[in-house]
């Protein structure tokens, strides 16, 4: 067996925290669109992802159908999936209109002991000290941008605090739930399937909810070029994010996504510094530095660790390749069989 890469060195550490980072600008990016949307008056969460499902039932469903591919997960899983992916979407964007910026940017890291709990009872995932001392770091971090927001004089409450925050935290749950099965999704089946299956229902049920709940809101917008740009850009980033997602799921896991995305009011900040030439806080610097280091932290495999899923997945393989021989028929000699299987095990260590 190979040695494991110096720990520092290993590619999927890296690959991990730059599709993190990728998606956290993404979601930036979406949240500026639905900032500009707001401004317009445009009040249709629901409406601003249906185009998102619509793009990932085409794309993806195309593939499916294209490839003959059979589904391996039950189609009602799917449903509950796309159920759940909507409602988090909805609840979390509508929190906006009764709390503050503030007090969602706090509440929505809520979601990370969420994914943790899920992930170890669920899929049976193990944190060491290392992984929690990067989750505290992260949400630390965090936590000095809300004081940064404090610092700022930047607390506008809104109308109802206390609904928005409910709101959220049920939100964050939701987003949890929702993370951590796509997670066994993914790891159980493929991507493709998971985003085509995903498009589809999500797509079905936005329509439905938009025809109950935001129907007069859609009657009642003018729709021009600032309007429908902000609706496509939102679009093609939530794409291109759900895309993403599946991918750093397979990787790292849900709570490495989760942690990820902490960093998307950072990226917002400077945004508005060399965009809209905006002044910010010191403490935003400090706060981005200090969840950079958190998900470095986290994503951190000592040589043990990487010495032991690497043999937990050789071991995999060794099992299915010997399942595989065993099927192959009574009539092989047991030589060859004995023969394919030394050289299957050889092939999954090099």
């Amino acid at each position: 067996m190979a040695p494991p890469a110096p720990r520092w060195l290993r590619r999927e550490v890296f690959v991990g925290l730059a599709l993190g980072q990728f998606v956290s600008l993404l979601i930036t990016s979406t949240g500026f669109s639905s900032s500009e949307l707001a401004r317009r008056g445009v009040n249709a969460p629901t409406s601003q992802s249906l185009l998102n499902y619509i793009l990932l039932a085409l794309v993806y469903g195309g593939m499916l159908i294209y490839r003959r591919q059979r589904l391996t997960i039950k189609w009602y899983y799917f449903l509950i999936l796309g159920i759940v992916d909507v409602e988090a979407n909805y609840i979390v964007v509508k929190a906006y209109q009764y709390t503050s910026l503030t007090s969602v940017m706090l509440i929505d890291c809520w979601a990370i002991p969420c994914v943790i709990l899920l992930t170890w009872i669920f899929l049976k995932t193990k944190y060491g000290l290392r992984k929690f001392i990067g989750v505290v770091v992260c949400v630390a971090g965090i936590i000095l941008v809300v004081f940064s927001d404090v610092h700022a004089s930047d607390r506008a409450k809104g109308p109802n605090p206390l609904k928005g925050d409910l709101f959220v935290i049920a939100g964050s749950m939701l987003y949890a739930v929702s993370n951590v099965t796509e997670e066994y999704f993914v790891k159980k089946s493929s991507r493709i399937e998971v985003m085509a299956m995903l498009g589809a229902f999500g797509a079905v049920i936005s329509g439905i909810q938009i025809s109950i709940l935001e129907r007069q809101e859609l009657r009642s917008t003018q729709w021009n070029a600032g309007a429908i740009l902000p609706f496509i850009g939102f679009a093609l980033a939530m794409f291109l994010f759900y895309s993403t997602v599946p991918i750093i799921l397979k990787i790292c896991g849900a709570t490495m996504l989760n942690l990820s995305l902490l960093t998307s009011d950072m990226w917002a900040v400077l945004i508005r510094i060399f965009a809209y030439h905006e002044k910010v806080d010191w403490m935003y610097f400090v706060a981005f530095a200090g969840t950079a280091a958190g998900l470095v932290i986290y994503s951190y495999k000592g040589s043990k660790e990487a010495a032991e899923e690497t043999a937990q997945v050789a071991g995999a393989m060794d099992e299915e390749a010997a399942t595989r021989v065993a099927g192959a028929g009574d009539d092989e000699p047991a030589s060859n069989k004995v023969s394919s299987l030394a050289a299957t095990a050889t092939t999954s260590r090099q």
